[in-house]
Protein backbone atom coordinates (compact mmCIF):
# COMPACT_ATOMS: atom_id res chain seq x y z
CA UNK A 1 0.00 0.00 0.00
CA UNK A 2 2.82 2.40 0.86
CA UNK A 3 4.51 1.64 -2.45
CA UNK A 4 1.31 2.42 -4.38
CA UNK A 5 0.94 5.74 -2.54
CA UNK A 6 4.55 6.66 -3.34
CA UNK A 7 4.03 5.72 -6.99
CA UNK A 8 0.86 7.78 -7.23
CA UNK A 9 2.52 10.77 -5.61
CA UNK A 10 5.44 10.53 -8.04
CA UNK A 11 3.11 10.41 -11.05
CA UNK A 12 1.15 13.41 -9.79
CA UNK A 13 4.38 15.36 -9.28
CA UNK A 14 5.53 14.55 -12.84
CA UNK A 15 2.18 15.67 -14.31
CA UNK A 16 2.36 18.91 -12.38
CA UNK A 17 5.92 19.54 -13.62
CA UNK A 18 4.93 18.95 -17.24
CA UNK A 19 1.93 21.26 -16.97
CA UNK A 20 4.11 23.95 -15.42
CA UNK A 21 6.64 23.75 -18.31
CA UNK A 22 4.07 24.29 -21.06
CA UNK A 23 5.02 26.93 -23.71
CA UNK A 24 1.75 28.83 -23.08
CA UNK A 25 3.05 29.91 -19.68
CA UNK A 26 6.06 31.61 -21.27
CA UNK A 27 4.18 33.45 -24.07
CA UNK A 28 1.84 36.41 -23.53
CA UNK A 29 -1.83 35.83 -24.15
CA UNK A 30 -1.97 38.19 -27.12
CA UNK A 31 1.24 36.93 -28.74
CA UNK A 32 1.12 36.53 -32.50
CA UNK A 33 4.03 34.06 -32.53
CA UNK A 34 2.75 30.56 -33.40
CA UNK A 35 3.97 27.72 -31.27
CA UNK A 36 5.18 25.85 -34.38
CA UNK A 37 7.99 28.42 -34.73
CA UNK A 38 9.56 27.37 -31.44
CA UNK A 39 12.43 24.94 -32.05
CA UNK A 40 12.44 22.18 -29.45
CA UNK A 41 14.85 19.59 -30.87
CA UNK A 42 18.32 19.11 -29.41
CA UNK A 43 20.41 19.47 -32.58
CA UNK A 44 20.45 21.73 -35.61
CA UNK A 45 22.42 20.35 -38.54
CA UNK A 46 24.99 22.87 -39.72
CA UNK A 47 25.74 23.27 -43.41
CA UNK A 48 29.42 23.73 -44.19
CA UNK A 49 31.09 25.76 -46.92
CA UNK A 50 31.41 22.74 -49.22
CA UNK A 51 27.68 21.95 -49.19
CA UNK A 52 26.75 25.62 -49.65
CA UNK A 53 28.23 25.48 -53.15
CA UNK A 54 25.14 23.53 -54.19
CA UNK A 55 23.09 26.70 -53.62
CA UNK A 56 24.95 28.78 -56.22
CA UNK A 57 22.50 30.22 -58.77
CA UNK A 58 24.02 31.00 -62.18
CA UNK A 59 22.60 33.62 -64.58
CA UNK A 60 20.47 32.44 -67.51
CA UNK A 61 22.43 31.17 -70.50
CA UNK A 62 22.37 32.92 -73.83
CA UNK A 63 20.78 31.35 -76.94
CA UNK A 64 23.20 29.02 -78.66
CA UNK A 65 25.46 28.77 -75.62
CA UNK A 66 26.43 25.19 -74.71
CA UNK A 67 24.56 23.73 -71.77
CA UNK A 68 26.25 24.20 -68.43
CA UNK A 69 26.93 20.80 -66.82
CA UNK A 70 25.48 20.13 -63.40
CA UNK A 71 27.84 20.22 -60.41
CA UNK A 72 27.15 18.27 -57.24
CA UNK A 73 29.07 18.88 -54.01
CA UNK A 74 28.81 16.31 -51.26
CA UNK A 75 30.84 15.33 -48.22
CA UNK A 76 30.91 13.31 -45.04
CA UNK A 77 32.49 14.66 -41.90
CA UNK A 78 34.02 13.18 -38.75
CA UNK A 79 34.88 9.76 -40.21
CA UNK A 80 36.76 7.64 -37.71
CA UNK A 81 39.65 6.98 -40.07
CA UNK A 82 43.05 8.46 -40.78
CA UNK A 83 43.12 11.23 -43.38
CA UNK A 84 46.43 9.91 -44.73
CA UNK A 85 44.92 6.49 -45.43
CA UNK A 86 41.84 8.12 -46.94
CA UNK A 87 44.04 10.27 -49.21
CA UNK A 88 45.24 7.29 -51.25
CA UNK A 89 41.67 6.20 -51.99
CA UNK A 90 40.57 9.77 -52.78
CA UNK A 91 43.35 10.21 -55.35
CA UNK A 92 42.70 6.75 -56.79
CA UNK A 93 39.23 7.63 -58.08
CA UNK A 94 39.84 11.27 -59.06
CA UNK A 95 39.12 11.79 -62.75
CA UNK A 96 37.19 8.52 -63.15
CA UNK A 97 33.60 8.10 -64.18
CA UNK A 98 31.16 7.31 -61.40
CA UNK A 99 30.69 3.69 -62.49
CA UNK A 100 34.41 3.05 -62.78
CA UNK A 101 35.06 4.56 -59.36
CA UNK A 102 32.35 2.43 -57.74
CA UNK A 103 33.83 -0.67 -59.39
CA UNK A 104 37.30 0.14 -58.08
CA UNK A 105 36.03 0.72 -54.55
CA UNK A 106 33.95 -2.48 -54.63
CA UNK A 107 37.09 -4.64 -54.79
CA UNK A 108 39.09 -2.70 -52.20
CA UNK A 109 39.25 -4.26 -48.74
CA UNK A 110 40.06 -1.00 -46.96
CA UNK A 111 37.66 0.57 -44.48
CA UNK A 112 37.78 3.94 -46.21
CA UNK A 113 36.69 2.40 -49.52
CA UNK A 114 33.32 1.47 -48.05
CA UNK A 115 32.83 5.02 -46.70
CA UNK A 116 33.75 6.66 -50.02
CA UNK A 117 31.44 4.30 -51.89
CA UNK A 118 28.52 5.30 -49.65
CA UNK A 119 29.29 9.00 -50.20
CA UNK A 120 29.42 8.52 -53.98
CA UNK A 121 26.08 6.70 -54.01
CA UNK A 122 24.51 9.48 -51.92
CA UNK A 123 25.90 12.12 -54.29
CA UNK A 124 24.68 10.17 -57.32
CA UNK A 125 21.17 9.91 -55.89
CA UNK A 126 21.20 13.61 -55.00
CA UNK A 127 22.27 14.51 -58.56
CA UNK A 128 19.22 12.81 -60.05
CA UNK A 129 16.78 14.01 -57.41
CA UNK A 130 17.86 17.63 -56.89
CA UNK A 131 20.08 18.67 -59.81
CA UNK A 132 18.02 17.37 -62.76
CA UNK A 133 20.66 14.94 -64.02
CA UNK A 134 18.95 12.67 -66.55
CA UNK A 135 21.34 9.69 -66.50
CA UNK A 136 23.00 8.84 -63.22
CA UNK A 137 25.89 7.13 -65.01
CA UNK A 138 26.72 10.33 -66.92
CA UNK A 139 28.86 11.72 -64.08
CA UNK A 140 32.56 11.92 -63.39
CA UNK A 141 34.56 12.78 -60.28
CA UNK A 142 36.10 16.22 -60.76
CA UNK A 143 37.42 16.67 -57.22
CA UNK A 144 38.11 14.14 -54.49
CA UNK A 145 39.95 15.26 -51.39
CA UNK A 146 40.25 14.70 -47.66
CA UNK A 147 40.59 16.94 -44.63
CA UNK A 148 41.59 16.56 -41.02
CA UNK A 149 38.83 16.19 -38.46
CA UNK A 150 38.94 16.15 -34.69
CA UNK A 151 42.07 14.73 -33.10
CA UNK A 152 41.75 13.79 -29.44
CA UNK A 153 43.85 11.94 -26.89
CA UNK A 154 42.50 9.59 -24.24
CA UNK A 155 44.02 7.62 -21.40
CA UNK A 156 44.16 3.83 -21.54
CA UNK A 157 44.52 2.27 -18.10
CA UNK A 158 46.97 -0.62 -17.71
CA UNK A 159 47.83 -2.82 -14.77
CA UNK A 160 49.93 -1.85 -11.75
CA UNK A 161 49.01 1.82 -11.97
CA UNK A 162 50.41 2.26 -15.47
CA UNK A 163 48.60 3.98 -18.32
CA UNK A 164 48.99 4.64 -22.02
CA UNK A 165 47.85 7.35 -24.42
CA UNK A 166 45.25 6.66 -27.11
CA UNK A 167 45.14 8.85 -30.20
CA UNK A 168 41.74 9.01 -31.88
CA UNK A 169 41.87 10.64 -35.32
CA UNK A 170 38.97 11.55 -37.59
CA UNK A 171 38.84 12.93 -41.10
CA UNK A 172 36.49 14.53 -43.64
CA UNK A 173 35.91 13.46 -47.23
CA UNK A 174 34.81 15.88 -49.97
CA UNK A 175 33.73 15.00 -53.51
CA UNK A 176 32.56 17.02 -56.51
CA UNK A 177 30.63 15.32 -59.31
CA UNK A 178 30.26 16.97 -62.72
CA UNK A 179 27.82 15.91 -65.41
CA UNK A 180 29.38 14.47 -68.55
CA UNK A 181 32.24 12.11 -69.45
CA UNK A 182 35.61 12.56 -67.72
CA UNK A 183 38.21 14.73 -69.48
CA UNK A 184 41.16 13.03 -71.21
CA UNK A 185 44.16 12.47 -68.93
CA UNK A 186 46.95 15.00 -69.08
CA UNK A 187 50.20 13.87 -70.72
CA UNK A 188 52.96 13.11 -68.21
CA UNK A 189 55.33 15.99 -67.59
CA UNK A 190 59.04 15.40 -67.74
CA UNK A 191 61.63 16.99 -65.50
CA UNK A 192 62.65 19.33 -68.32
CA UNK A 193 59.06 20.63 -68.62
CA UNK A 194 58.88 21.28 -64.90
CA UNK A 195 62.23 23.11 -65.02
CA UNK A 196 61.00 25.34 -67.86
CA UNK A 197 57.82 26.15 -65.89
CA UNK A 198 59.90 27.03 -62.84
CA UNK A 199 62.20 29.33 -64.83
CA UNK A 200 59.16 31.06 -66.36
CA UNK A 201 57.71 31.66 -62.89
CA UNK A 202 60.99 33.27 -61.83
CA UNK A 203 60.94 35.55 -64.88
CA UNK A 204 57.36 36.61 -64.19
CA UNK A 205 58.16 37.85 -60.70
CA UNK A 206 57.69 41.49 -59.76
CA UNK A 207 60.68 42.79 -57.83
CA UNK A 208 59.85 45.71 -55.56
CA UNK A 209 62.23 48.65 -54.92
CA UNK A 210 64.51 47.83 -57.86
CA UNK A 211 65.53 49.63 -61.02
Amino acid sequence: MAARRALGAGAAWARGLLSWARPERWLPCGSLLPLSCIHTSTFLQKIGKWEKKNRIVYPPQLPGEPRRPAEIYHCRREIKYSKDKMWYLAKLIKGMSIDQALAQLEFSDKKGAKVIKEVLLEAQEMAVRKHNVEFKSNLHIAESQTGRGRYVKRLRCHGKGMFGMMKISRCHYFVKLVEGPPPPPEPPRTGFDQAKEYVQQLRNRTLVHTL
